[in-house]
């Protein structure tokens, strides 16, 4: 039973990085997976506060301070 919630959560995850990406104009695999895990801690302390707020929106405001975006790595 663990199992197949460790799947979906990995897979709400995902959904929740691809609509990152999307908002961000970003390829999905620039997206930090754990990151945007991370920052759900984040998510939440907020949306107690302002119970009005959406995630989505929330993360692409947020994203440079949660370090959602991977950095360009320079090849030599």
């Amino acid at each position: 039973m663990q199992i197949y919630a460790t799947w979906i959560f990995y897979a709400v995850l995902n959904d929740v990085c691809a609509d990152v990406a999307v908002a961000l104009q970003q390829p999905l695999e620039r997206i930090s997976l754990e990151m945007v895990f991370r920052s759900l801690y984040f998510f939440h302390r907020a949306l107690l506060q302002n119970p009005q707020l959406q995630l989505i929106p929330w993360l692409v405001e947020h994203q440079r301070s949660m370090g959602l975006v991977k950095a360009v790595r320079r090849c030599r």
